[in-house]
């Protein structure tokens, strides 16, 4: 019920979205505005696809990169994993990780990983972070609040589905 409720909300406003030059399907609760921009991956740079919007107080974002090597798709989301901790200070106390299914990725099993931590200016915050990949593309679904809304964190991350 409590999905259903979040689900109904007029704050969260969800809809299946499918990402530029990606073949799979996301929801998120609010108009996503889009970017991309070149970053070091697996040692190269990469260009990293953007998907996201803010509702709710929490940023929702899908971000997507393909690598030119299928044999860096582990070492690439386990670094992935160790920067989303570094970059929003996250408590080692806090961080914890489960694994999460994702309708047709393959590869190394899909992780969720969730911590608390804090911005720049000291403000604490919340994240849960869900990376996966399909053959030579990796992708980082991501969370960010003052406190997240766990019905809303499950309606987001349940939402991603690979054919």
């Amino acid at each position: 019920m409590g999905i259903l409720l979040s689900a109904c909300s007029p704050t969260l406003n969800w809809r299946q979205v499918q990402p530029e030059g990606v073949d799979m399907t996301v929801l998120l609760p609010c108009k996503p505005d889009r970017a991309s921009k070149s970053v070091p991956l697996g040692g190269r740079d990469t260009l990293l696809s953007m998907t996201g919007c803010e509702a709710g107080g929490a940023m929702y974002a899908l971000a997507v990169a393909e690598l030119s090597d299928a044999g860096s798709v582990a070492e690439v989301l386990a670094q992935w994993q160790a920067l989303t901790l570094t970059h929003m200070r996250a408590e080692t106390s806090t961080q914890q990780r489960k694994p999460m299914p994702v309708p047709g990725a393959n590869g190394p099993p899909p992780l969720l990983l969730s911590a608390r931590g804090s911005h720049p200016d000291g403000q604490a915050i919340e994240g849960q972070a869900l990376f996966f990949a399909r053959g030579t593309l990796v992708f980082q679904a991501v969370i960010y609040a003052p406190r997240i809304n766990a019905e809303a964190a499950e309606t987001f991350f349940r939402g991603m589905k690979l054919p």
